[in-house]
């Protein structure tokens, strides 16, 4: 299918859409194919091999649990937090899944075959399931070495999953759903001409597409929950106090955070704008963080940036401030199709993937989505709309992923209060222009994908460079 905003905007779970989200979904994929095929009831052993990123850093994203989960057909946008500790307690005590949600297998965490130096051809991160047959009862299996069913999967950020030896038909499957489409883009050059034909801007021509497989209404109704989402996951983490967990000993700051701005800011004074934006970005992180429920935006890794500069826009923009709540939920639609529109253009042309091309594509992309967001609420037209996300994204070129133990802490939580920061300065810089300048958005996601390809592996969510070796460079007085 052609990328809809609905792809990007996506409900799961914390701490990784590449490393928890993307293998979730990619083992509940291989569960259903089990039981679609009259599979589940021979299966007698599992084998699970976790290859590159996902194996190199997948403690701390809790990628082998989350694969455990899936296992048992669990998706990432429908589970709870409640239920995954219920359910990893279950498994934990038992030293059993339940493959396919009813085959019960002895299977653990322990049992996974982890390859962290062996990267496979298509991305780095790489999971294979194999299942084999029993010659026994269920209750005394008797393994056979005979596959009954085997599938590779790779999660290539965002939460997005390819199988392997399925790339042509998915190529082909693309092609042929962005055909049906009135406006297809996938440069930003293409997406302005769509603007000029039909006198609107980014949201105008991402809502006509849209419009393909939803309607209007569904489609407000759709971001408008994503919207509430973004907003339960803040709230929600301004309800908790304490270390993350992780073993890092990180503490939650936006209760306290919160609690000061309420009793320096109780009229919401512009002056504090910043403070409040960093706020809801390190809030919806540090959930995240938690293993919380987040908004893939476009990867949980970059999940405050969006709620962040969209704060701004409902709370600091003239015009949307004070408004009306259906002049707020216009905001918020237009928001979320502009920034949709921008991550199109990163997907078709790039990447979103930490594991592929450092954080610039997470961080920057977001940032770049969010500053394309705000500057068309701003009223901006698309050419300085398409300038602000040129803006955003050409300063987070070189962006490394490297967080330390693996774990989405530091530097994530603060990287995305100050790509936040950035989004904003980006827009407003933007809109003091005329939409003329010298690099254009095309050129910069190219520069940005180039730039991923030739930045050495171990800083790219490999835990073997950068603040990733944080104990080892640190020298204590």
């Amino acid at each position: 299918m052609a990328i809809s905003v609905f792809d990007l905007f996506t409900v799961g779970i914390g701490p990784s859409s590449s490393h928890t989200v993307g293998p979730m979904r990619a083992a509940a994929l291989f569960a259903a194919e089990l039981r679609q095929l009259g599979l589940l009831e021979q299966v007698g052993g599992l084998r699970v091999d976790v290859y590159g990123s996902l194996a190199a850093t997948g403690r701390g994203h809790g990628t082998f649990t989350a694969i455990l989960l899936g296992l048992e057909g669990y998706q990432p946008d429908e589970i709870l937090p409640a239920q995954v500790e219920e359910r990893l307690a279950a498994i934990d005590q038992s030293g059993q899944i339940l493959l396919g949600g009813s085959r019960a297998l002895t299977y653990r965490v322990e049992d996974m075959i982890l390859h962290p130096l062996t990267v496979l051809e298509r991305h780095t991160n790489g999971v294979r399931f194999t299942v084999f047959g029993t010659g026994g009862t269920t209750q005394d299996p008797v393994l056979h070495e005979t596959v009954l069913h085997e599938a590779t999967f790779f999660s290539v950020g965002g939460g997005f999953v390819v199988r392997e030896g399925q790339e042509e038909a998915e190529r082909q499957e693309l092609e042929s759903s962005s055909a049906e489409l009135p406006y297809p883009f996938r440069t930003a050059a293409s997406l302005l001409q769509h603007c000029a034909t039909i006198g609107g801007g980014f949201s105008s021509v991402m809502l006509a597409n849209e419009r393909v497989h939803r309607t209007e209404q569904e489609i407000r109704q759709g971001l408008l929950h994503i919207h509430d989402v973004m907003e339960d996951c803040k709230n929600s983490s301004l309800q908790r106090e304490g270390l993350l967990p992780g073993g890092l000993n990180v503490r939650r700051r936006a209760p306290a955070w919160h609690a000061r701005l309420r009793a320096e800011d109780p009229d919401r004074d512009p002056k504090f704008w910043q403070e409040w934006v960093n706020l809801v970005a390190l809030a919806v992180n540090e959930e995240n963080a938690s293993g919380g429920r987040v908004v893939t935006a476009p990867t949980n890794g970059a999940a405050g940036i969006i709620p962040a500069v969209l704060f701004y826009a409902t709370h600091y923009v003239d015009g949307v401030r004070n408004a009306e709540q259906s002049t707020v939920d216009d905001a918020v639609v237009r928001f979320l199709l502009a920034a949709g529109a921008v991550g199109v253009l990163y997907k078709e042309q790039a990447s979103i993937s930490g594991a592929e091309v450092g954080c610039q594509g997470e961080v920057g992309s977001a940032s770049s989505m969010a500053a394309a967001g705000l500057a068309e609420v701003m009223g901006g037209t698309p050419t300085q709309v398409e300038n602000a996300a040129e803006i955003a994204m050409e300063h987070n070129l070189g962006l490394t992923c490297d967080p330390i133990g693996g774990l989405v802490q530091v530097p994530c939580i603060e990287r995305n209060a100050i790509a936040a920061a950035k989004a904003i300065n980006a827009a407003k810089m933007a809109l003091w222009g005329d939409g003329d300048h010298r690099v254009s958005l095309d050129e910069v996601i190219v520069t940005m994908r180039e730039t991923g390809r030739d930045m050495s592996s171990k800083y790219k969510e490999t835990a073997m460079g950068g603040l990733a070796i944080n104990t080892v460079n640190i020298v204590e007085c």
